[in-house]
């Protein structure tokens, strides 16, 4: 009896440690892309809503000053007033920064826009560059 006390006192063996590992890897394996694929999908959704967030703002500086700002002018103008303006009623942003995309990227503005609208604001997404698949692609407001 001592014997049988003594033995369970002991701990795992070696093919009881190597079998919950086996396990824990094939679990990894298995969750592991759903997650990475997971958070980046979060990125690009990050993208879109602050895109609308700057839409928003955008809207609010017309409203005050007739206007989308130009090109020239960019982003900047919904957090600093631009020069020889008179009517601007800013900040038009929560924080008195331009926020980068969620890759560190700066968005692009272009105003008056491209593709049928006021303006385009868009990230160039995870590559920086045009077009991509992915999170590579282009996250835009025209779409």
């Amino acid at each position: 009896m001592k014997q049988h006390i003594n033995r369970r006192l002991r701990g795992f063996t070696l093919i009881e440690l190597l079998v919950v590992l086996v396990i824990l890897g094939l679990l990894a394996g298995l969750v592991g892309p759903q997650v990475l694929k997971y958070l980046g999908g979060a990125n690009t959704k990050t993208a879109k809503l602050q895109i609308e967030d700057f839409s928003t703002a955008l809207d609010a500086f017309r409203l005050d000053m007739g206007r989308y700002p130009t090109t020239n002018e960019g982003l900047q103008a919904l957090v600093t007033q631009p020069s020889g303006v008179n009517r601007w009623n800013g900040p038009y942003l929560r924080k008195n920064t331009i926020p980068k995309d969620p890759w560190g990227n700066d968005y692009q503005y272009r105003a008056p826009g491209q593709h049928g609208g006021a303006f385009d604001l868009y990230s160039l997404g995870a590559d920086n560059a045009d077009g991509g698949d992915g999170e590579n692609q282009d996250v835009v407001s025209w779409q």
